[in-house]
């Protein structure tokens, strides 16, 4: 290998989470509890949404939707991080740092567009109740989704491709848990500062674009809610709109700093920990504020339990 080029046999050291933080092992078993939690929780809201009819309506799809984005984003990135702390090593190939900064491209962006989607869901469902069936029927559904996992293919792969271009002839160690592409783009021996605006700028319009669709939707949503004469309608509609404004500011919060905040303003400390937020206690919670204040997903599994323990008892 030259000086200027990596061959697809270099390995990449990744810092490990827990070397950076006091207690390791108590961090260790919290994430790992975490990671189970949000799991079993993203898991449990797809199967009830796919097997109870009463939740077969365009919102609870696009839940399930964001439901498996939330099973794939903490898949890429904690187990490996797990499995190098247990082996006392942090080793990452290119090709599996490739794969691994493409998939995490593919499921953030995905999931950042499909929130924004979902708020024209809620903005129809409490706006335009009476053409709520036309407006967003199967195809619209479908089309929706569709369009968000597109999105965030194609962004994956046009970073991803550049991204790996560049030569990396100076140190191979990572300064972070997962081949995020800033992060990345530090080890390159080459001129990246053309491509980083370039990344900024997209990362404006990827990030950016949604968020006025996002406000504009909630903004009508609120507006219906606080003119809405039934008390039960109007708590209703507020519970399950802003269990949406949590996922999405959760969500949305964590991607504007790491993405748009200029590195000088933040640490690789203060990355490793908000890259951990997004990537494993957002998905963690989602599951739990849709179910928790959700009346329809709580009656769902309290009949999915009934059944199972008709079925013990038989």
């Amino acid at each position: 290998m030259g000086a200027s080029n990596m061959s697809t046999s270099s390995d990449f050291t990744l810092v490990g989470f827990f070397s950076q933080a006091g207690p390791h092992l108590t961090l260790f078993f919290l994430v790992v509890t975490m990671l189970t939690t949000g799991l079993l929780g993203n898991t449990i809201l797809i199967f009830l949404i796919v097997t109870d009819s009463r939740l077969h309506t365009p919102m609870y799809f696009l839940l399930s939707q964001l439901s498996l984005l939330d099973v794939g984003f903490p898949l890429i990135t904690i187990p490996k991080m797990v499995a190098d702390f247990l082996q006392g090593e942090s080793t990452i190939t290119f090709r599996g740092c490739a794969t691994q900064m493409f998939f995490l491209m593919l499921v953030g962006v995905s999931e950042g567009v499909l929130l924004s989607l979902m708020s024209y869901d809620r903005y129809v469902a409490v706006c335009h109740p009476l053409h709520y069936r036309v407006l967003m029927n199967g195809q619209i559904c479908l089309m929706m989704v569709g369009a968000s996992w597109f999105s965030g293919a194609l962004v994956a792969s046009i970073q991803t491709a550049i991204t790996l271009q560049f030569p990396y002839c100076a140190s191979h160690t990572v300064d972070h848990f997962f081949c995020e592409l800033p992060a990345l783009l530090k080890l390159s021996c080459a001129d990246t500062s053309a491509y980083e605006l370039a990344l900024s700028i997209s990362g404006v319009l990827i990030l950016l674009l949604p968020l006025p669709l996002i406000f504009i939707s909630y903004g009508h949503v609120l507006g219906a809610v606080l003119h809405m004469s039934s008390s039960e309608a109007r708590h209703k509609a507020f519970t399950t709109c802003s269990s949406h404004v949590a996922v999405v500011g959760l969500f949305y919060g964590a991607a504007v700093f790491m993405y748009m905040v200029p590195g000088s303003y933040h640490s690789p400390q203060q990355d490793n920990v908000v890259s951990l937020f997004y990537s494993l206690v957002t998905p963690t919670l989602n599951p739990l504020i849709y179910s928790l204040r959700n009346r329809e997903v709580r009656t769902a599994l309290v009949k999915a339990m009934g059944r199972a323990d008709f079925r013990m008892k038989r």
